[in-house]
């Protein structure tokens, strides 16, 4: 690794350090403005030191140039921003509450990965500058996350997601000539999503700093909620309906969006994915329904209980109406194999994403199919289009290291204490950035406070691993990686 690469590095993290700094001071106007000048004044402290080290890093490791070409500099960058954010993003949470370092880094990874998970308990009395400060990471979290997936890890070939590399090329032939412009339109279409999403929980009965609040954690697919009970909270069909329009919208790749208005209907390679996903989760729903039904619920309230909890799960949300690791043994199994699926490549949703499994699946159907025609010439194909073997090979190998990670990480999270289910559940929606685990521990009626540190640093991490797309953090681990 060379000194320019480092330096680089350093200079990129100190420009997503400020950006937090002047983000600081937005719950900080809001603590003013409800007369709360303490939680004001601890984030203005909190924003001046954060512009102060970020101002520091910019100036003593200034770049004229940015360039995310080579490989080795764009996954270092990839892993230092997040794991930088989430140490600046738990400070004002470090400061204005009663919390441990542990606890304000959980909070500070699980919103700005768009995990959802949380320590805290009494959101209902907290603060509107504090509430303000989870939901603005997860927002900022969300638009991040697309603009990483899309402009840095198909170059670096992570886990098959150079399939997006030349629809990235399709897309830039007329709309967008430049990734930046690429970038600029999902942001315009992440704004506005956002922006309707408020205006529809507001109608829908929200207050509207909640809808505000709720909003940005509902595009973000992100889930932190100013309840305690989360959505569940409201008892309101209008707002579970309009949140489960627009988790499914956070879901869908934002691409999709700005390829189809700005090149009037034009198909694109990201498209694939929407109709296997919204097919799956139909389905989830009806048979989580009909399971329901079989344990005794009426058909409309299991239908509206499925409806909202299979949604906010597939999608990795993470908000809730009901505690769903009561509903038995089947249901438990159901969601955690939604844990698994996630949403598409190119939205704000985690775990292994609809196009993996769709060339999992295809690849494994070809190779049933060679043990009986050896030769036969069988091609993969996703959207029309040839899948080649590098591509086939790193979403296997992607799969393996996923499945690999949850293991390991999830014997490790026994060993602190948690019971078998509590552990691999909590590792499993962390890695899918989904929020709540299963179980009376750690389900949907409660949280992570009462765990052991140790859980929740490991639980912490699987949160960025699974952000990060796994491959990103682990090459950078590799000796090999650091030799120039």
């Amino acid at each position: 690794m060379t000194a320019d690469r480092l330096r680089f590095v350093l200079f990129l993290n100190g420009l997503f350090i400020l950006a937090l700094a002047v983000a600081m001071l937005l719950p900080a106007v809001v603590d003013f403005a409800v007369d709360n000048s303490q939680d004001a004044l601890t984030f203005l402290s909190c924003a001046a030191v954060a512009a102060a080290f970020g101002s520091l890093l910019v100036t003593a490791f200034n770049q004229d140039e940015v360039d995310l070409k080579d490989r080795r500099t764009g996954l270092l960058i990839t892993v230092s921003a997040w794991l930088s954010v989430c140490m600046i993003g738990a400070v004002p949470l470090y400061s204005a509450l009663d919390l441990s370092w542990t606890d304000a880094v959980f909070e500070s990874a699980s919103a700005l990965t768009t995990t959802g998970s949380t320590i805290l308990v009494g959101l209902d009395d907290m603060p509107q500058g504090l509430l303000l400060w989870r939901s603005l990471l997860q927002w900022l979290g969300g638009i991040g996350i697309i603009v990483m997936a899309l402009s840095v890890l198909p170059a670096l070939r992570v886990g098959g997601m150079q399939l997006f590399r030349s629809e990235s090329s399709d897309i830039s032939e007329k709309p967008f000539p430049k990734v930046r412009q690429i970038a600029r339109n999902i942001l315009i279409v992440y704004v506005s999503l956002t922006l309707a999403c408020v205006i529809a929980l507001d109608i829908a009965g929200m207050s509207t700093f909640d809808a505000v609040n709720h909003a940005m954690t509902t595009i973000a697919t992100g889930g932190l909620s100013t309840k305690d009970a989360s959505i569940g909270f409201y008892n309101s069909l209008a707002i579970e309906i309009v949140t489960i329009i627009f988790m499914i919208s956070g879901a869908l790749p934002l691409a999709f969006y700005a390829v189809f208005l700005m090149s009037r209907g034009k198909r694109s390679a990201i498209e694939g994915q929407i109709k296997p996903f919204l097919l799956i989760l139909a389905t989830a729903i009806l048979v989580c329904t009909a399971w329901n039904i079989a344990q005794g619920m009426s058909p409309p309230v299991a239908l509206r209980l499925s409806a909202f909890n299979v949604t906010s799960v597939i999608t990795d949300t993470g908000f809730a109406t009901a505690d769903f690791s009561t509903w038995g043994s089947f249901a438990i199994g159901l969601f955690f194999m939604l844990y698994l699926v996630g949403g598409c490549a190119g939205s704000t949703a985690g775990a292994i994403k609809i196009f993996r499994w769709q060339i999992l699946f295809e690849g494994t159907g070809r190779a049933l199919r060679h043990m009986l025609y050896p030769n036969a010439v069988v091609p993969v194909r996703f959207q029309g289009r040839s899948v080649d073997d590098m591509a086939i090979g790193n979403v296997r190998n992607f799969f393996f290291l996923y499945i690999m990670t949850l293991l390991v990480l999830s014997l490790l999270v026994t060993a602190t204490g948690l019971d078998f289910l509590s552990a691999t559940s909590s590792v499993a929606q962390a890695m899918a950035n989904a929020g709540p685990g299963l179980g009376p521990l750690v389900g949907p009626a409660t949280n992570f406070s009462g765990i052991p540190d140790a859980a929740k640093w490991l639980i912490a991490l699987a949160m960025i691993l699974g952000r990060l797309e796994l491959v990103t953090f682990f090459v950078v681990l590799q000796p090999w990686f650091w030799r120039r």
